[in-house]
């Protein structure tokens, strides 16, 4: 209409949506709110379930079982925490349970090592390097899956302690406890390496 001066919608209105709109919408049954969720979420939960578990494929399945999890208790969610916060909760959940079933046993092949330039370093320098990573993982899976979820959360993720004790449910005295002991083991661990 000539005389209509409604504005146009924004191009990708669902990233200026927050959160806890989308939740809701979501737990309404919006598939496409949960869906702009996952989108937003999902790289930065993957990327917490690679380094906890130390193994793609498996923080695949610890992701998708946790968003479908999320799907389902979504009714449920009051947005008393923060969405994301509520996400990697259960991601971590998820993580620690598949820790736990299988023992602590870590496919150290599976961990990522990073690739220096060939015009950086020399043969023996890459040897040495990949040896300190596998020594590094094989620590970081030696610690309890709870020492390692917030030595994650804090040394990879940046998080405060208080962030920590909210997303494990722990008090931040705990959080920072489990950070101290994991850093101490991973120290004298590393010992030889530095």
């Amino acid at each position: 209409m000539p005389g209509d001066r409604r504005p146009a919608p924004a191009p990708d209105v669902e990233c200026r949506l927050e959160d806890g709109l989308l939740a809701v919408r979501a737990a309404e049954g919006d598939e496409n709110a949960f869906e702009a969720l996952v989108r937003r979420h999902a790289p930065a939960l993957l990327r917490l379930a690679a380094t906890m578990l130390g193994n793609a494929t498996e923080a695949e399945d610890a992701v998708q079982d946790a968003f479908v999890s999320a799907w389902r208790r979504l009714p449920g969610f009051r947005s008393q925490a923060a969405f994301a916060t509520w996400m990697h909760r259960i991601v971590i959940n998820r993580c620690l349970n598949m820790l736990r079933a299988r023992r602590l046993v870590a496919d150290l092949d599976a961990v990522p090592e990073p690739a220096a330039p060939d015009h950086v370093a020399s043969p023996a320098r890459t040897a040495e390097s990949h040896a300190a990573v596998r020594e590094l993982a094989r620590s970081l899976s030696a610690l309890s899956p709870e020492q390692r979820v917030c030595w994650v959360l804090r040394e990879l993720e940046g998080r405060s302690y208080e962030s920590i004790a909210d997303t494990v449910g722990i008090s931040p005295e705990a959080a920072r406890g489990r950070v101290f002991r994991a850093r101490r083991c991973l120290t004298e661990a590393m010992t030889a390496w530095r």
